[in-house]
């Protein structure tokens, strides 16, 4: 699933890479660069925190010129205004106006690099609208964002987490020459798959995946688990003979009327269904004038 998600995009999502101290996923935002950039599409990075060189380190020479690089490091905060681009500008009509004076400007793909040192110094709520008003204005056609989930609340990962359509959190393994992966993806139909896979980030920043082997203990595990029989220990028993099944069968139900009773309730009797009425003294009745009694 990672490298389905890395070679086809989709428009209009929001790609989360989540790592920590242990592993990071600066590997998988740069296959992601990488492979936007062969399919021939724009790619703006606002890079707090790595430089321009690093980025481009690897990336295919014959397409970097539709890379474009906004500097925001060494001076994310704006300090020594030595970058073009600073945190207190993360902000969706900069960013749109930003790409739109590109030239031959076009939907793009925007990575953020990271969005980690933007939530240190920004609302999480404004930045998550921020995104959602990105993703909904049609300059940008993909948010790929790194967060190092180690820096921060859980409920602050979890909303961010909340708002992207694919999170991959990466972990390292016990194999030194791959990582973990785990992608969960939900779709635009609301169906979410996830899937756990070890991968390897070369130098020409390509990706190779293996899928996870299923353990067999856990396997068998669940095999058991399965055929365990819930009713084995009860103290009564659920199951009818055939003799109990047939007595059963036998006994009349208190709301079934039998073949007799409905003839007797339906056979006519004489003076069934007829009312019979006998004036008396007191009625006044004008055969003439049917509502003479009536005060109109």
């Amino acid at each position: 699933m990672l490298l389905d998600v890395i070679q086809g995009v989709e428009a209009g999502g929001f790609i989360l890479i989540q790592d920590t101290v242990s592993c990071t996923g600066r590997g998988i935002l740069k296959c992601f660069i990488n492979a936007a950039l062969k399919r021939g599409e724009d790619v703006h990075v606002l890079g707090f925190e790595s430089p321009e060189t690093e980025v481009c380190a690897g990336v295919d020479s014959s397409c970097v010129q539709k890379l474009h690089f906004h500097k925001g490091f060494p001076d994310p905060l704006g300090w020594t205004c030595r970058s073009s681009f600073t945190v207190d500008r993360f902000t969706s009509q900069h960013i749109t106006q930003l790409i739109k004076d590109t030239e031959h400007a076009k939907a793009s793909i925007l990575v953020v690099d990271s969005l980690s040192l933007v939530l240190r110094h920004h609302d999480p709520v404004v930045i998550c609208q921020t995104l959602q008003e990105l993703r909904k204005g049609g300059v940008i056609k993909t948010i790929i964002g790194l967060l190092h989930s180690d820096l921060h609340q859980q409920g602050v990962v979890g909303i961010v987490c909340h708002l992207a359509s694919t999170v991959i959190s990466v972990a390292p393994a016990s194999n030194e020459r791959h990582a973990l992966a785990k992608t969960t993806r939900r779709t635009k139909s609301g169906k979410v798959m996830q899937e756990e896979e070890y991968f390897n980030v070369s130098e020409d920043a390509t990706l190779s995946v293996q899928a996870k082997p299923h353990q067999p203990g856990q396997v068998q595990k669940e095999a058991n688990v399965s055929e365990a029989d819930p009713t084995s220990n009860l103290t009564f028993n659920l199951h009818l003979s055939e003799e109990e099944r047939k007595a059963k069968e036998k006994v009349a139900l208190p709301f079934v009327f039998s073949q007799e009773k409905k003839s007797a309730l339906l056979r006519p009797t004489p003076g069934s269904g007829r009312i019979m009425y006998e004036p008396d003294a007191n009625d006044d009745f004008d055969e003439e004038d049917p509502d003479d009694d009536l005060d109109v």
